[in-house]
Formats: structure tokens, C-alpha cells, sequence
């Protein structure tokens, strides 16, 4: 991973062109998230979100990720069942009735960075998939609502991580959200876990990217051999939502 930039205030401006971004890979998002159903491959989703990227004269900014040796390979993370994140899109990883699946993306616009993240089911889903995917949306939620002036980002970490554990869920240690818009990833570290009143503090212009990490047992993780995929460490569901937000003097701003 690049070392993080620090101190990434952005301008209005710079503000208007990534919220334009983001509507753009919004709906990107909601168009692979549509073509979910079973006997589809992960590729075939990964093939429609960059080849809409493309189209609206993005890039993909995950293809290409990483070290040169082993550069993430796709521009959408498809990530099924006990997969946290960074699930690698397959031909051979054909959905089926029951999965759930997160759909990860990132688009550089205009030479300014979005990111953002949902997570479908797949056919009929067990109860408890469907409140893991409730919960986890409810975790961005309320992490949003935190996400203001004068806040401190563990006020945005402690409200996903009470939200998670309230419905019996754990929240991923190992993985942060992070600042976003010069660069796929900026300071400050936003963890799905903190205690409110600690961290960096919360300023005008400031955009992050805000990604709760739910799982449906413990929250350790491992990697497979890959060197991306990363899982929940005892098979357990996991789920991912993700929104690139803005602080604005009027509190939070949804530019995804």
C-alpha cells in the first residue's frame, strides 16, 4: 500500500468535481449491484463496472493497485460471503441463491478520487445474512450522522462499532476507511472501532471514506494466497457498505 498523504483539505471546488465523480460511480455501483442474481459470474460484473467507467471518462483506480509484483487485477472488489474485502473477480465464481455478495469500486474523475461499497444478496438469503446487510448499512448510518466539524473520528469509529455490537455483530479490526480525493487512500484512518471524543479532529473540507466492515462471528481475519482476498478467519458472513463523504459547515455531505 502507498503511504498516506496527510493534512488533505480539499477546496469547494475540488469538493464539486468528486461529488460529480461520485454520482457518476454511484450509479455505476447500482448497475452491477442490478445484474446481481444467481449463474452470474463476478467477472461478468467486474466487465460491465469498468466498462461503464470507461465510458464516463473515469479510470478504474483498483485495476493496477498495488505493488508492481502482484497489481490488483480488476477495477471492482467482488467479495462473496465470508469475504471482508478485495475479493478478485472470477469466470469460474458463479453466484448462486443464498450468497451475499460486496461490490467494491473506486473511480478516479477528473483526476480527483471516489470510492464506495455495497453489499447484495443473492437469490433468497437467510435471515441472518439479511440482518448483517441491515446492520451494516445502519453502521454507515450512523457514522455519517458523526461525520461533522468539531467531531473527532473516533465519534465516527465508536458509532459503527456500538450500532455492529448492539445487533450482535463484531467489526473488522484489521481494515480502516480512510480519507479519499487526491489519492485512493489518504489520512486520516477511519477504523470501524474507537471510543468517541479520540482521534484527529473533524474539519471543514475534509472527505473520507467511511466503510463499516461487519462479521457475522469474531472479527479476526485471514488472507488467502493471492495476497488480496481477505476473509473472516472462522467462515463467518461478512458485509460491507461505503460512502464517500464530504464535511461541509452544514454537517455531512453524501457524494456517493
Amino acid at each position: 500500500m502507498k503511504t498516506l498523504k496527510k493534512g488533505l483539505v480539499k477546496t469547494d471546488e475540488e469538493i464539486e468535481i468528486i461529488a460529480e465523480g461520485g454520482k457518476i460511480l454511484r450509479d455505476i455501483l447500482y448497475g452491477a449491484a442490478a445484474l446481481v442474481k444467481p449463474g452470474v459470474s463476478s467477472a461478468g460484473l467486474n466487465d460491465f463496472a469498468e466498462s461503464e467507467i470507461y465510458k464516463a471518462v473515469g479510470r478504474p483506480s483498483f485495476k493496477g493497485y498495488g505493488t508492481k509484483k502482484n497489481p490488483y487485477p480488476a477495477g471492482l472488489c467482488t467479495s462473496v460471503n465470508d469475504v471482508i474485502v478485495h475479493g478478485i473477480p472470477s469466470r469460474n465464481a458463479i453466484l448462486k441463491s443464498g450468497d451475499i455478495v460486496g461490490l467494491d469500486i473506486g473511480m478516479e474523475y477528473k483526476s480527483l478520487y471516489t470510492d464506495t461499497a455495497i453489499t447484495v444478496a443473492v437469490g433468497q438469503i437467510s435471515d441472518v445474512a439479511k440482518k448483517l446487510l441491515e446492520t451494516t448499512k445502519k453502521c454507515l448510518d450512523a457514522a455519517i450522522k458523526q461525520a461533522k466539524a468539531g467531531n473527532k473520528i473516533g465519534d465516527i469509529s465508536h458509532a459503527m462499532q456500538s450500532t455492529a455490537e448492539a445487533a450482535g455483530f463484531s467489526v473488522v479490526r484489521d481494515l480502516v476507511g480512510h480519507g479519499v480525493g487526491y489519492d485512493v487512500h489518504e489520512d486520516p484512518s477511519v477504523p470501524c472501532f474507537g471510543k468517541k471524543g479520540t482521534g484527529e479532529l473533524l474539519r471543514e473540507g475534509m472527505v473520507l471514506a467511511i466503510e463499516p466492515m461487519l462479521c457475522e462471528h469474531e472479527y479476526f481475519v485471514k488472507m488467502d494466497g493471492d495476497g488480496w482476498t481477505i476473509r473472516t478467519a472462522d467462515g463467518g458472513l461478512s458485509a460491507h457498505f461505503e460512502h464517500t463523504v464530504a464535511i461541509t459547515k452544514n454537517g455531512a455531505r453524501i457524494l456517493t
